[in-house]
């Protein structure tokens, strides 16, 4: 029987995965380059960060931002059984690799729970479901199964799954449809992809709004209500969040609300919480 993957990370119980099997390059996020598959400089030999505590004020505000949606501990001690790429060097590329699927799997559970909470429609919520049992099943298996699986198709069957809710949902919020000037229908709040980047959106009434994929780095969101607001895949980089209500937002997660700016005011979904820089 298949059992629901915990989506929360525990670095306890991870061979510091995200520090070793990816990549980053220098840049304000990062203070170094880093290739893949090779070990942080600032990791320990138990796995753990030397500098967890002074990540920001060192350059490290990047490491502050990632979450694995728990695929950390899952590789770790499901996948290749609590032996580490360490004391088994040969599983280390194999590993690192895993490790990069089951992310992207969990990350996907992670919205379909959502889904299937938030739905209106019972053949939406049913569907949601079975598609979270297919792919925690394959995030489960072996290595080789991992390594073989279809990850763009999986993505392209959750993304459709997910936007037919977010419609769902979103309808019973946003802005009526509008007469283009074409002639054709527009949403007023539809800003999915757009450019928004330092806009000021403070103090709006921002419910059912289509905000997917939309650049939002440094915006201001200060005191607005995002009431069902579709935020998959929003760059919330610097963004200022403090005193809006994401309390209801659709497809919000941890790295985004990492990179955000906010504080105590800032109301966010039960299954989130606000980062230690906020306070």
């Amino acid at each position: 029987m298949t059992i629901s993957p915990t989506l929360r990370p525990d670095c306890g119980n991870c061979f510091a995965l995200c520090c070793t099997a990816l990549g980053f390059a220098r840049s304000a996020e990062f203070a170094i380059d880093k290739a893949a598959a090779t070990a942080c400089p600032n990791m320990a030999d138990d796995f753990s960060c030397t500098i967890h505590q002074r990540l920001r004020p060192r350059g490290f505000s990047g490491c502050t931002v990632f979450d694995c949606f728990g695929a950390g501990q899952a590789v770790s001690q499901h996948t290749f059984a609590g032996t580490s790429w360490v004391d088994n060097p040969w599983s280390a590329s194999s590993m690192f690799a895993v490790f990069k699927v089951v992310r992207q799997l969990h990350e996907m559970l992670w919205y379909l729970a959502e889904a299937q909470q938030r739905t209106f429609d019972p053949d939406l919520a049913s569907a949601a479901e079975h598609l979270s049992g297919h792919i925690a099943t394959v995030a489960q298996g072996n290595a080789p199964t991992v390594l073989a699986t279809d990850v763009e198709t999986l993505h392209g069957e959750v993304r459709t799954l997910l936007m037919e809710v977010s419609e769902g949902l979103r309808a019973s919020y946003g802005a009526e449809d509008q007469e283009a000037p074409d002639g054709g229908l527009r949403r007023d709040d539809d800003f999915s992809g757009a450019d928004l980047m330092g806009a000021d959106l403070g103090h709006q009434r921002l419910c059912g709004s289509n905000f997917r994929g939309a650049y939002l780095i440094g915006a201001n969101l200060r005191n607005s209500d995002l009431t069902a607001a579709d935020l998959l895949g929003a760059d919330l980089r610097g963004a200022h969040l403090h005193g809006a209500d994401l309390s209801k937002a659709l497809y919000l997660t941890q790295p985004q609300i990492n990179a955000a700016e906010g504080d105590a005011t800032t109301l966010l979904p039960e299954r989130l919480t606000g980062p230690t820089h906020w306070r």
